[in-house]
């Protein structure tokens, strides 16, 4: 791994630390404020003030520690950070300090955490509580209208933050769901294709025991390689599906999925159920993007899968034809056709159609173009899969 990848994978653990343990952030924050309010009591004071007390240090930490607890709940805090300033304010002569720390933060985290209850009561309490710290301290204009920008700064910084918070929220949510309907998809297709292959062959073996034991054997072996590669997808589909820390640290499965390379082999476990599979290839598939391959393969096995199933076909036609601008995939069979469609309306279908959306292409299935058998042909414009991989 990288110089780059270690980096990536400490950011990583951080966010997810941070993220278990917001305390961790809160003490930070306040040890930040804490560092900020130190600073006036270490530089020499003007002659003929008072020097710094540790008392008057005592009562600044004091207005700090609340901080801790913000996140869980905002309004004590203010109330808290509030009431501790009061009393530095009244009891000791010590330094001022050049911007309201901690009362910056109390309202940025209200306008960011609290709920909307909360924030109306916070914004009453500072809009007294406000200009009463600038009557007790210069009693000036200027400080008033200073003040009163720099809280209405940070109360809208508060808001905005929860709002892309919440839009990030969204965002997820969405991706999740995506994420989840293509796996669904994934999952679909290696179950239908691998589970129909294996009835028909377990169908077919007691028919071939008795008639043609050489061609049972052939049939239990089909059924054992397609269940053994249906296992193999499996296993890399829920590998995705783990932790990601084993994407952080690299041991995370890289295995590809199946692409145009592997059409034969899948052609090839179709035929072993008996059915014949003629697969003509135009064009040059080498610069096809994996994406599309992917879409490819999976539109070709489940447009297979539903011939086994539902077409009762002699003969299916795979044509591939890698243009310079789409890829265009069909898949024809010589079945009951018309008779047959409404049996392949379901997910199979549909996830065809989506399949070819996600890349800019579309999916049209019906009857051949002689009214006879089953068609589904598939376009992807190659420069929109670019862009969806990109």
């Amino acid at each position: 791994m990288g110089i780059r990848g270690k980096l990536r994978g400490g950011w990583e653990r951080g966010r997810v630390l941070t993220a278990a343990h917001p305390l961790l952030v809160d003490i930070g924050v306040a040890l930040l404020v804490q560092g900020a309010m130190t600073m006036p009591f270490l530089l020499p004071r003007a002659p003929g003030l008072p020097p710094a007390t540790w008392a008057a240090y005592g009562l600044s930490t004091l207005t700090v520690v609340p901080l801790v607890w913000r996140r869980r709940a905002p309004l004590a805090v203010l109330f808290a950070v509030l009431a501790a300033s009061l009393l530095y304010r009244l009891t000791v002569d010590g330094p001022g300090q050049p911007l309201p720390y901690t009362g910056l933060v109390v309202t940025y985290s209200i306008a960011a955490l609290a709920a909307p209850p909360q924030r109306l009561i916070a914004g009453l309490v500072l809009v007294v509580a406000v200009p009463v710290g600038v009557w007790l301290n210069t009693r000036s204009a200027r400080e008033l209208t200073f003040s009163v920008f720099v809280f209405a700064a940070a109360y809208v910084f508060g808001r905005l933050t929860d709002a892309r918070q919440r839009a990030h929220r969204v965002e997820a949510e969405q991706a999740a769901a995506r994420e989840r309907a293509r796996i669904a998809r994934e999952m679909h297709d290696i179950l239908s294709h691998a589970v129909s292959l294996m009835i028909v062959q377990a169908e077919a073996g007691p028919v071939a025991v008795r008639a043609a034991p050489e061609r049972a054997e052939a049939a239990f072996d089909a059924i054992s390689a397609t269940g053994r590669d249906a296992m193999v997808q499996l296993r890399h589909m829920l590998g995705l599906l783990r932790d990601g820390a084993d994407e952080v640290d690299g041991t995370a499965p890289r295995a590809p999925q199946p692409g145009l390379a592997a059409l034969p082999g899948l052609l090839d476990r179709v035929r072993g159920s008996g059915l014949d599979v003629v697969y003509r290839t135009a064009g040059d598939a080498g610069p096809v993007a994996d994406g599309v391959g992917v879409t490819v393969h999976r539109v070709v096995q489940e447009a297979l899968t539903n011939v086994v199933r539902h077409a009762d076909a002699q003969t299916v036609t795979v044509e591939l034809i890698v243009g310079e601008t789409e890829v265009e995939v069909t898949v024809t069979d010589d079945g009951r056709g018309a008779q047959a469609v409404s049996r392949r309306g379901g997910h199979g279908l549909v996830g065809i159609r989506e399949r070819a959306a996600a890349h800019g292409g579309g999916a049209v299935a019906g009857p051949g173009a002689d009214g006879r058998g089953f068609e589904v042909r598939v376009r992807i414009p190659l420069a929109a899969a670019a862009e969806v991989r990109t």
